[in-house]
């Protein structure tokens, strides 16, 4: 059967340190793929841009 988890965070470093954490638990042979993307928008009040780092890894189980 194949799964999906996904992952969301506002730094990429959380994402990566989640991710790698739950690659540790599945096997190498069952990852089929991962999807990556970052989104940033600008907060007009504060002039501050934030972004979104989001990942799915799409797998057998």
């Amino acid at each position: 059967m194949i799964q999906v988890k996904l992952f969301d965070r506002e730094h990429e470093k959380d994402l990566e340190k989640e991710m790698n954490h739950f690659l540790k638990g599945i096997d190498e042979k069952s990852l089929l793929d991962i999807k990556y993307n970052v989104a940033a928008m600008t907060e007009e009040e504060e002039e501050e841009q934030i972004y979104c780092f989001s990942a799915m890894i799409i797998y057998k189980a």
